[in-house]
């Protein structure tokens, strides 16, 4: 029987249609665009401002996207993973209420939580799927609703976070030397104390002291997780050149988790790889977590050419980490 390989055949997105720029930003707490765009590199991100609208949308809106894009039969999908920070709900799975809304009748579904290393995560679980020869075509959705925990009088963190959802259809080849090579993910477990929600969860349930003192919103130690991020995000690309024996002239695109510009320009200096081969969009959109690389992926798709050696790499709150290398199954245009 011929070896199975999981390929990406078609890339969805979706972002808000409202803007907020660093300009709006600077009305409502102590920034301006400089101190901004000198920090990480954002000049607007995107935010979901309808009220009674969460995570979900943004989700079945990028799978929407693609599975017109694709013209794949709805009804052929055998399952769909979110993976998010923001579910709509702590329960039924935001995975659920997407293929409610989308009517997949013979897909089952589930969340994965692993902050902004999720699509690095669900890209190989999906993956191994594939390659069991079990399931056909799996949708993976990294979508963030991160506007929902940001506090916007703080102005270390309000100024980095947006909203969106990228999706893509994971689907078998038998064709050799495409889609995913190699992953390589680690989770550290030493971030609790830099990268959290202070309450919402079974240790800190909400209550009339944890809302009064603001304790649902993003808690940041900026510059320990700036630290950890670049140390990590470089030592995981190059375990995987390593691992592959590639150089830095045989990668084709790095697909970073876009955080912080000043995070990626230190990544690719650190691991050799010129920055026109990076995929940069954080001036955009902000940080939209597990949303990042797949909304990078959409951006840059028609850039993309069957072949291409990309390297995608996250780090996220745990912390997580990992870099996966991924060789492209088509031409973009």
């Amino acid at each position: 029987m011929d070896k199975i390989n999981a390929v990406i055949t078609g890339i969805g997105g979706y972002v808000p249609d409202y803007v907020l720029g660093n300009e709006e930003l600077s009305r409502m707490v102590d920034t301006s665009d400089e101190w901004i765009m000198t920090r990480v590199g954002i000049k607007e991100r995107r935010i979901l401002t309808e009220e009674g609208l969460g995570t979900s949308y943004l989700a079945r809106k990028a799978a929407r996207q693609l599975l017109q894009k694709t013209g794949v039969d709805p009804q052929t999908i055998d399952a769909l993973i979110v993976t998010t920070t923001t579910p709509d709900y702590h329960f039924p799975s935001t995975a659920s209420i997407v293929i409610g809304k989308l009517g997949l009748k013979n897909a089952f579904g589930f969340d994965v939580s692993a902050a902004c290393c999720g699509f690095l995560y669900t890209l190989d679980m999906a993956s191994s799927m594939i390659q069991s020869g079990r399931y056909k075509k799996v949708i993976v959705i990294g979508a963030d609703k991160m506007s929902s925990m940001v506090d916007y009088t703080d102005r270390q963190t309000c100024v980095l976070f947006g909203d969106g959802a990228g999706a893509v259809l994971v689907e078998g080849t038998t064709e050799e030397g495409v889609g995913l090579q190699d992953s390589f993910l680690r989770t550290d477990g030493i971030g609790l104390p830099f990268l959290h929600m202070k309450a919402g969860g079974s240790v800190c349930p909400p209550s009339h002291f944890t809302v009064d003192h603001r304790l649902h919103f993003i808690y940041q130690e900026g510059r320990t997780v700036f630290r950890y991020a670049v140390t990590d995000m470089s030592n995981d690309c190059l375990e995987i050149m390593k691992r592959n024996d590639l150089t830095d002239d045989d990668v084709t695109w790095i697909a970073p988790h876009e955080a912080n510009l000043r995070i990626i320009e230190a990544v690719t200096k650190r691991i050799g790889v010129s920055l026109d081969k990076v995929m940069i969009n954080i001036d955009r959109y902000g940080n939209t977590s597990a949303a990042t690389i797949p909304l990078a992926l959409w951006d840059y798709e028609k850039k993309l050419r069957k072949g291409d050696n990309l390297i995608m790499t996250a780090f996220g709150a745990g912390f997580v980490h990992g870099a996966n290398l991924y060789k492209w199954a088509y031409d973009g245009e």
